[in-house]
């Protein structure tokens, strides 16, 4: 795997897969090194966030991860983009749909085994690391600017408000870091839209 892209890889990853997953589980243990992983600004920041990360016993993760992104009961924080961007928080609302457009022009076909929106947050890292993996810049930036940017922050604002294990906090804190340090690099102008929760 591309140096570059181990930081997105490992954020997508617990932002969309379950912490009972193979995937997952092979990135809670590899939590310890998130502040060699990047030349962070605010190194201190993310050393508290993955101190208590790691505090966190795997088992208690399943229950707060059902219930944050599987939509047990009501979700607090939706992982969707259309939630944020369309009028009627719909899923696979015109963002969605716009999205999607992007992904086909950039010739990506997400196969997951779960039947959702592509607009995930997860799954939106996840693709982003593939595109900083191939080089294709142009797709970043677009990605961030139109797509992720526009709603990321409200999203891990909700997230963090949410979560009672303090996992996914200390999570969006790495995650809201990470964004930002990577527009600096990609320079990238955030378009400015609505949001609608």
């Amino acid at each position: 795997m591309s140096a570059v892209a181990v930081l997105p890889r490992m954020l997508g990853t617990l932002l969309y897969y379950s912490p009972n997953s193979e995937e997952a589980k092979g990135v809670i243990s590899q939590l310890s090194e998130l502040p060699e992983l990047l030349d962070w600004q605010n190194l201190s920041l993310i050393e508290e966030a993955s101190d208590r990360m790691c505090s966190v016993e795997p088992e208690d993760l399943p229950y707060q991860f059902s219930l944050l992104f599987e939509g047990q009961g009501a979700m607090a924080a939706p992982p969707w983009g259309s939630v944020y961007l369309d009028r009627d928080n719909l899923l696979l609302g015109e963002t969605a749909q716009a999205y999607r457009q992007f992904l086909k022009k950039n010739q990506v076909k997400l196969e997951t085994s779960l039947n959702e929106p592509e607009d995930q947050f997860g799954l939106m890292i996840l693709a982003m690391a593939y595109f900083m993996e191939t080089e294709n810049d142009e797709a970043v930036e677009e990605l961030l600017s139109t797509h992720l940017l526009p709603w990321a922050g409200r999203y891990l604002e909700l997230l963090a408000e949410a979560d009672e294990s303090g996992f996914y906090q200390a999570l969006a804190v790495v995650a809201e870091e990470f964004l930002s340090e990577v527009s600096a690099a990609y320079d990238v102008i955030q378009d400015t839209v609505r949001l609608y929760r």
